[in-house]
């Protein structure tokens, strides 16, 4: 009898000390202690590609919006934030809250280890948003379809500028470009964009950082802008601080696009329609920094889950699961369109941005570039091209 007690005494405890998820709908946000994308050397810049700081504000923002979303189904959402030194330590706190009945996450990570992430929990019953990386193989080779694309990736980025660049007939475009990994992929989605609407890229000629005298040709934007004809100058630079440095300082006084001058974005502060406004002056009073696409896109994937808990009214992970991936899901990204999934990639279909430092100019998809089904599909990865195999 007395073993018996013991026995129920220690379970109690064991249950007391571990978190319960019985209440609560819990999301789980995962991102690294040290990731290079938000030093303060690339915040004080304010990079027109980068991030004015991490995104969790964007997820409490929409946390605290969608307070009563879950009340039909006897729940409050919760947000769970962990932190890890590196992949491994992050994919065990991922199954250990999953073991505890996490299923939703959003991934705040570098591709690279939201491909590691994904392939480990390939075949499990929950969801990872994909918020911060941008990189095409994420939507192509190394798709998952437990896998969601909220941040829009190159190939959509790159569309909506060609798209600009063609309607004013600025066809004749001087690429520069970086050399590191993400550069070089920036630069091949542009060269598909350019392709498909009919751009002329007149040379592509690398840079590089640094005022090493062996390098002159590529760290002299004079030299680097010489003798060539072209109405643009595209620069592939995803770290910045090469772009900054190229406008006013060209041998022609052409304009600058890419990772500086005008560049595709998902948000901007300055956007002013659709009750854009509304929600920048709420994530400003959370963040005291203006929201940027990670940001929105940390918003978002809050705001999808709780639009999917809501419209279901079940908290089962295949009934959410299931309209997540449907046309049926409705999300409001005030850009001005129905948001939803492709179905054939798990991409966030969106119109984008294009903006300078302090004014969007323009929103993409433009009047008459025109999709058969769907015209936020002209940007992007459209099915007959996918190479994402679920």
């Amino acid at each position: 009898m007395i073993s018996h007690v013991i026995k129920l005494l220690l379970v109690m405890c064991i249950a007391w000390a571990m978190p319960s998820y019985a209440d609560d709908f819990t999301i789980g946000y995962l991102q690294l202690e040290k990731d290079a994308r938000y030093s303060k050397k690339q915040s004080f810049a304010r990079y027109l590609l980068g991030s004015l700081g991490r995104p969790y504000a964007g997820a409490e923002v929409a946390l605290k919006e969608s307070k009563f979303h879950a009340s039909g189904i006897g729940a409050t959402f919760k947000l769970e934030q962990v932190k890890g030194k590196d992949h491994a330590a992050l994919l065990t706190s991922l199954k250990e809250m999953h073991a505890k009945g996490v299923q939703f996450f959003l991934l705040d990570l570098p591709a690279d280890a939201v491909h590691e992430i994904a392939t480990a929990t390939k075949g499990q019953n929950l969801i990872l948003f994909n918020v911060s990386a941008r990189e095409d193989r994420l939507r192509q080779e190394q798709c998952q379809a437990h896998l969601l694309h909220i941040t829009p990736n190159y190939a959509m980025l790159t569309d909506a500028l060609a798209q600009y660049l063609v309607f004013r007939k600025w066809k004749e475009i001087l690429v520069l470009s970086g050399q590191g990994a993400d550069d070089l992929e920036l630069n091949q989605a542009f060269k598909r964009s350019a392709k498909r609407y009919g751009l002329d890229i007149d040379e592509d000629r690398p840079f590089a950082l640094g005022n090493d005298p062996r390098q002159r040709d590529q760290n002299n934007i004079s030299l680097l802008t010489a003798d060539a004809d072209y109405d643009v100058i595209f620069i592939a630079d995803t770290q910045g601080e090469f772009a900054r440095g190229v406008p006013y300082a060209s041998i022609k006084p052409q304009l600058v696009v890419g990772a500086e001058g005008l560049a595709p974005v998902a948000w901007h502060w300055a956007w002013e329609r659709h009750g854009a406004p509304q929600l920048e002056n709420r994530f400003e009073d959370k963040a005291s920094r203006p929201m940027r696409d990670a940001d929105w896109a940390a918003w978002m994937a809050v705001k999808a889950i709780a639009e999917a808990v809501q419209r279901t009214q079940s908290r089962d992970f295949t009934v959410l699961s299931k309209h997540l991936h449907s046309e049926d899901l409705v999300l409001d990204g005030f850009k001005g369109n129905r948001l939803n999934f492709r179905p054939w990639d798990n991409q966030l279909r969106q119109p984008l941005l294009l903006a300078t430092h302090n004014w969007v100019v323009e929103r993409a998809p433009l009047e008459g570039f025109l999709h058969q089904t769907n015209n936020l599909d002209a940007l992007g990865f459209d099915k007959p091209e996918s190479k994402c195999k679920f």
